[in-house]
């Protein structure tokens, strides 16, 4: 029987350890990348990890400003519905429907709304970016809407239904509110991060966008301290 050398074994076991340690680096790499915020797991549309829990301070109220709460009033007085006003959103936002950073105005006949807020700046690096903050409700409708996506299918257009809002990943409580956390959501809420809650058989949503020069980690703390410091605003007369 022919031996081999020691030093010839000892070279195969270090390159076996070598080829394993390899292929466990490339499978790590693999589900890192497949777990990242930027992975694509929905039609055009971005999947997000879980948010972590909201921490908000005891006895902090919620307490919007007089001059972003009267426009919120007049909103729940026109539906006859309560409606949440922002009492925080990110500088340079201002949460006053009408004012300058009140992008999306718009009511429908049955009273569902939507009020976007943006900021956006062209420029390398920090020196441009996006903020986009949107809040919606729906009285008296507490499922979730259907949105129709468009696809050209090899020149054949093709319209489908789904949900506006999907990719469930959790639920967060914060101010007597529960929210689930949905990632991969369409119109004008594509590419947020949007908390999604019930309130006496009115769904109600509020997300943020995604985008330079926030991070995704920063995009859940905002939104952790938005919904932390709304503030409920029921109808008058």
């Amino acid at each position: 029987m022919r031996m081999s050398h020691p030093r010839r074994r000892r070279s195969r076991i270090r390159t076996a350890r070598h080829l394993l340690a390899y292929v466990a680096a490339l499978v790590a790499f693999g589900v890192a990348v497949s777990e990242a915020p930027g992975a694509v797991s929905a039609p055009a549309a971005r999947a997000i990890p879980a948010a972590p829990a909201v921490s908000a301070r005891p006895g902090q109220a919620a307490a919007c400003p007089t001059a972003w709460r009267i426009t919120w009033q007049r909103l729940a007085n026109r539906i006859k519905a309560p409606v949440y006003c922002p009492a925080w959103l990110p500088d340079p936002l201002t949460g006053d429907i009408g004012g300058r950073w009140n992008n999306i105005d718009s009511v429908a006949k049955d009273g569902a709304y939507l009020m976007g807020f943006v900021w956006q700046e062209t420029g390398p690096g920090a020196a441009g970016g996006e903020l986009h903050v949107n809040l919606r409700g729906y009285p008296g409708r507490p499922v979730i809407p259907t949105c129709e996506d468009t696809l050209n299918d090899g020149g054949k257009i093709v319209r489908r239904k789904l949900p506006c809002f999907a990719d469930a990943r959790g639920t967060k409580r914060a101010r007597g509110i529960t929210v689930t956390v949905y990632t991969v959501n369409q119109g004008a809420d594509q590419w947020h991060v949007l908390y999604a809650w019930r309130l006496n058989g009115s769904l109600y949503t509020l997300s943020q966008h995604v985008a330079p020069p926030l991070t995704y980690a920063k995009v859940v703390a905002n939104l952790d301290r938005e919904l932390a410091a709304l503030e409920l605003v029921r109808p008058k007369g």
